[in-house]
């Protein structure tokens, strides 16, 4: 039986939705196959709590544990970290470094994607329609001008590196954007300014399974707040999720076609999510791409893999397969 490492905590606004979504994963891996072991990251602190409610340190020389004076390593490490440290690739970095097998994006795909602005800027090159948008580092001035040239009002304003809509504002007018920059910048030295596309909001699971790349349902979002921020996808009442979205085939084929193609293009692994924008006019605009999308009982990935008719306890098992593959 092989030795699972389950990742879960981290250092962002996420690491509650990802106690959620290691415990689902915990719950739904096949015992007969894996033999999982819940490891808690905060901070500096890497720990595994036994049975008897003995909390042990991870040894990150090899990132193994010391059980009564047995060594445990592992086989593969399942990451369900959301955010800082799992999702922009400083994680996968450790791993890679020590030849550690672990499901998902690798360094690279993780820390491009996480970052919105370069992301945006490689999703572009690729043909995908992405909305105008301007970026600052803390401490360059932003131009209430440029901004109501290059991206007009209302807009949103975002830290670069977050995720789940934290250091997300609206900003209506430009009596609001100094505010709005200095909240992002609470988060992130980095932001961006993006053109509000008006449109519904959607999303694509995307995975390679059993060896095939494919798109999963198209979900679409539909928040009860002015847009769906943090707030909105964490308050019970707050959204509604209706899977499949009620779209035209052409519609969702597109958006199944982008999304395979960020998948290959972006170099991602194990499963993610695509958002876009749906203008009336049925154009998808990209928004963003989360490598380690929500696995809890009511996230939207499993969902739509239920939706399809697959089986979640089949598919944790076939990513865990795929880790050992990809060093």
């Amino acid at each position: 039986m092989k030795r699972i490492a389950l990742m879960t905590g981290g250092n962002s606004g996420e690491y509650e939705i990802s106690l959620k979504t290691a415990d689902n994963i915990y719950q739904m891996l096949d015992k007969n196959l894996y033999e999982p072991y819940l490891i808690h990251l905060k901070g500096n602190n890497w720990t595994y709590t036994a049975p008897d409610g003995e909390v042990v340190e991870v040894n990150r020389n090899d990132f193994s544990l010391d059980l009564k004076g047995k060594k445990v390593t592992f086989d593969s490490v399942f990451i369900a970290i959301h955010g800082n440290p799992g999702e922009n690739g400083r994680l996968e970095a450790y791993f890679d470094m020590i030849g550690m097998p672990y499901t998902g994006c690798g360094m690279l795909s993780s820390a491009l994607t996480f970052n919105k602005y370069y992301c945006n800027v490689v999703v572009k090159n690729l043909g995908i329609p992405v909305a105008p948008s301007l970026h600052y580092f803390k401490g360059e001035t932003v131009d209430p001008k440029k901004v109501a040239e290059v991206c007009g009002y209302p807009c949103f304003v975002k830290s670069c590196n977050s995720g789940s809509s934290v250091g997300v504002t609206k900003v209506h007018g430009e009596e609001e954007l100094a505010a709005a920059v200095e909240e992002a910048f609470k988060y992130d030295s980095q932001l961006v300014i993006e053109k509000m596309i008006v449109g519904r909001e959607v999303t694509c699971g995307v995975g390679r399974i059993k060896g095939t790349v494919r798109a999963f349902a198209v979900t679409e979002i539909v928040s009860m707040r002015e847009f769906y921020d943090y707030k909105s996808k964490y308050t019970d009442g707050q959204h509604d999720l209706i899977t499949p979205a009620d779209i035209p085939d052409t519609i969702r084929d597109l958006i199944f076609h982008y999304s395979e193609m960020l998948f290959r293009e972006l170099a991602c692994g194990g499963i993610v999510r695509a958002d876009f924008i749906v203008t009336p006019e049925g154009v998808p605009y990209f928004l963003e791409v989360n490598t380690i999308p929500g696995q809890t009982a009511m996230s939207i990935v499993p969902n739509q893999i239920r939706y399809i008719g697959m089986n979640l306890t089949d598919v944790y098992s076939d990513l865990i397969e795929q880790s050992f593959n990809q060093l």
